[in-house]
Protein backbone atom coordinates (compact mmCIF):
# COMPACT_ATOMS: atom_id res chain seq x y z
CA UNK A 1 0.00 0.00 0.00
CA UNK A 2 1.18 3.42 -0.50
CA UNK A 3 1.83 5.96 2.15
CA UNK A 4 -0.23 9.26 1.88
CA UNK A 5 0.97 12.25 3.72
CA UNK A 6 -2.02 13.51 5.94
CA UNK A 7 -2.49 17.40 4.85
CA UNK A 8 -4.42 20.42 4.83
CA UNK A 9 -3.57 23.25 3.01
CA UNK A 10 -6.16 26.96 2.79
CA UNK A 11 -6.82 28.49 -0.39
CA UNK A 12 -8.28 31.55 -1.42
CA UNK A 13 -11.24 32.04 -3.29
CA UNK A 14 -13.15 35.38 -4.38
CA UNK A 15 -13.97 36.75 -1.10
CA UNK A 16 -13.70 33.38 0.45
CA UNK A 17 -11.45 30.89 2.02
CA UNK A 18 -11.09 27.17 1.11
CA UNK A 19 -9.68 24.37 2.99
CA UNK A 20 -8.02 21.50 1.09
CA UNK A 21 -7.23 18.31 2.21
CA UNK A 22 -5.81 14.80 1.43
CA UNK A 23 -5.74 11.81 3.40
CA UNK A 24 -4.74 7.86 3.08
CA UNK A 25 -8.60 7.35 4.90
CA UNK A 26 -11.88 8.74 5.07
CA UNK A 27 -11.41 9.24 8.63
CA UNK A 28 -8.40 10.64 8.59
CA UNK A 29 -9.76 13.03 5.94
CA UNK A 30 -12.37 14.17 8.61
CA UNK A 31 -9.36 14.70 11.46
CA UNK A 32 -7.53 16.65 8.62
CA UNK A 33 -10.51 18.54 7.86
CA UNK A 34 -11.21 19.46 11.33
CA UNK A 35 -7.83 21.04 12.06
CA UNK A 36 -7.53 22.51 9.21
CA UNK A 37 -10.73 24.58 10.04
CA UNK A 38 -9.13 24.87 13.78
CA UNK A 39 -5.89 26.73 11.19
CA UNK A 40 -8.30 28.78 10.26
CA UNK A 41 -10.05 30.34 13.15
CA UNK A 42 -6.70 30.66 14.97
CA UNK A 43 -3.93 31.68 14.08
CA UNK A 44 -1.52 29.64 16.73
CA UNK A 45 -3.64 25.87 16.58
CA UNK A 46 -0.81 24.52 18.69
CA UNK A 47 -1.86 26.60 21.56
CA UNK A 48 -5.32 25.19 21.66
CA UNK A 49 -5.13 22.37 24.61
CA UNK A 50 -7.66 19.16 24.88
CA UNK A 51 -8.32 19.73 28.10
CA UNK A 52 -13.02 19.55 27.31
CA UNK A 53 -13.96 16.50 25.85
CA UNK A 54 -17.15 16.50 23.04
CA UNK A 55 -18.98 13.34 21.33
CA UNK A 56 -20.20 14.68 17.98
CA UNK A 57 -22.46 12.31 16.17
CA UNK A 58 -23.57 12.31 12.76
CA UNK A 59 -25.24 10.49 9.94
CA UNK A 60 -25.23 11.24 6.31
CA UNK A 61 -25.83 9.89 2.39
CA UNK A 62 -22.51 10.58 1.08
CA UNK A 63 -18.85 11.56 2.16
CA UNK A 64 -19.38 15.30 1.05
CA UNK A 65 -22.50 15.71 3.09
CA UNK A 66 -20.20 14.00 6.19
CA UNK A 67 -17.65 16.72 5.58
CA UNK A 68 -20.02 19.05 5.41
CA UNK A 69 -22.01 18.77 8.46
CA UNK A 70 -19.08 17.36 10.01
CA UNK A 71 -17.49 21.47 9.66
CA UNK A 72 -20.69 22.81 10.45
CA UNK A 73 -20.79 20.91 14.11
CA UNK A 74 -17.21 21.95 15.03
CA UNK A 75 -18.23 25.42 13.54
CA UNK A 76 -20.84 25.97 15.90
CA UNK A 77 -19.55 24.89 18.61
CA UNK A 78 -17.04 27.84 18.20
CA UNK A 79 -19.83 30.23 17.28
CA UNK A 80 -22.16 29.11 20.36
CA UNK A 81 -19.80 28.03 23.17
CA UNK A 82 -16.25 29.67 21.37
CA UNK A 83 -14.97 26.06 22.14
CA UNK A 84 -12.21 25.73 19.70
CA UNK A 85 -12.04 21.66 19.06
CA UNK A 86 -8.17 20.89 18.33
CA UNK A 87 -7.88 17.02 18.76
CA UNK A 88 -10.38 14.31 16.95
CA UNK A 89 -10.71 10.57 17.21
CA UNK A 90 -13.25 9.46 14.21
CA UNK A 91 -15.01 5.91 14.21
CA UNK A 92 -17.12 5.70 10.70
CA UNK A 93 -19.14 2.82 10.16
CA UNK A 94 -22.93 2.02 8.35
CA UNK A 95 -26.54 2.81 9.48
CA UNK A 96 -27.24 1.16 12.97
CA UNK A 97 -23.17 1.12 14.48
CA UNK A 98 -20.18 2.08 14.13
CA UNK A 99 -17.68 0.20 14.03
CA UNK A 100 -13.91 0.46 14.99
CA UNK A 101 -11.13 2.22 12.07
CA UNK A 102 -11.09 0.43 8.82
CA UNK A 103 -7.50 -1.36 8.76
CA UNK A 104 -6.50 0.21 5.13
CA UNK A 105 -7.95 2.32 3.06
CA UNK A 106 -9.42 -1.18 0.74
CA UNK A 107 -11.48 -2.08 3.21
CA UNK A 108 -15.60 -2.92 3.37
CA UNK A 109 -16.70 0.43 4.52
CA UNK A 110 -14.43 2.19 2.00
CA UNK A 111 -16.06 -0.16 -0.55
CA UNK A 112 -19.50 0.25 0.23
CA UNK A 113 -19.11 3.82 -0.39
CA UNK A 114 -16.74 4.33 -3.31
CA UNK A 115 -19.31 4.86 -5.73
CA UNK A 116 -22.63 6.67 -5.50
CA UNK A 117 -25.60 4.91 -4.98
CA UNK A 118 -28.65 6.53 -3.68
CA UNK A 119 -29.83 2.88 -2.32
CA UNK A 120 -26.98 2.54 0.49
CA UNK A 121 -27.26 3.21 4.04
CA UNK A 122 -26.08 6.33 5.20
CA UNK A 123 -22.45 6.63 6.65
CA UNK A 124 -22.56 7.17 10.48
CA UNK A 125 -19.45 9.04 12.66
CA UNK A 126 -18.58 9.20 16.16
CA UNK A 127 -16.08 11.40 17.32
CA UNK A 128 -14.51 12.15 20.37
CA UNK A 129 -13.40 15.83 20.13
CA UNK A 130 -10.99 17.31 22.74
CA UNK A 131 -10.17 21.36 22.91
CA UNK A 132 -10.86 24.53 24.99
CA UNK A 133 -12.56 27.85 25.42
CA UNK A 134 -11.21 30.32 22.82
CA UNK A 135 -8.73 32.45 25.78
CA UNK A 136 -8.11 35.48 24.21
CA UNK A 137 -4.66 35.60 26.19
CA UNK A 138 -3.32 32.89 24.66
CA UNK A 139 -5.54 32.09 20.95
CA UNK A 140 -4.74 34.24 17.99
CA UNK A 141 -7.56 34.60 16.36
CA UNK A 142 -7.68 34.85 12.77
CA UNK A 143 -10.65 34.57 10.29
CA UNK A 144 -14.61 34.88 11.16
CA UNK A 145 -15.57 31.40 9.70
CA UNK A 146 -19.26 32.98 9.04
CA UNK A 147 -20.53 29.49 7.63
CA UNK A 148 -19.26 26.15 5.43
CA UNK A 149 -20.53 26.57 2.08
CA UNK A 150 -21.76 23.59 -0.23
CA UNK A 151 -20.06 25.53 -3.23
CA UNK A 152 -17.53 23.91 -4.61
CA UNK A 153 -17.82 21.31 -1.87
CA UNK A 154 -16.07 17.52 -3.51
CA UNK A 155 -14.69 14.43 -1.40
CA UNK A 156 -13.33 12.09 -3.78
CA UNK A 157 -11.96 8.84 -3.35
CA UNK A 158 -8.79 8.57 -6.07
CA UNK A 159 -7.35 5.44 -7.60
CA UNK A 160 -4.99 4.77 -5.46
CA UNK A 161 -7.59 4.29 -2.39
CA UNK A 162 -6.67 7.62 -1.04
CA UNK A 163 -9.21 10.53 -0.42
CA UNK A 164 -9.35 14.20 -1.00
CA UNK A 165 -11.48 16.83 -0.29
CA UNK A 166 -12.06 20.61 -0.82
CA UNK A 167 -14.85 22.97 1.11
CA UNK A 168 -15.09 26.35 0.63
CA UNK A 169 -16.09 28.47 3.89
CA UNK A 170 -17.62 32.08 3.55
CA UNK A 171 -15.22 34.65 6.04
Amino acid sequence: MQRVRTMFEHFDHTADLGLRVKAATLEQLLVESGRGLLAMLVANPEAVRGVQSRTVELSASEPAYLLFDWLSELLYAFESEKLLLAEFAIELGPAGGVREHPDSPDSSLVEDYREADASRSPICLRATCRGEPMDPARHTMDHEVKAITYHGLTVQQNHDGTWQAEVIVDI
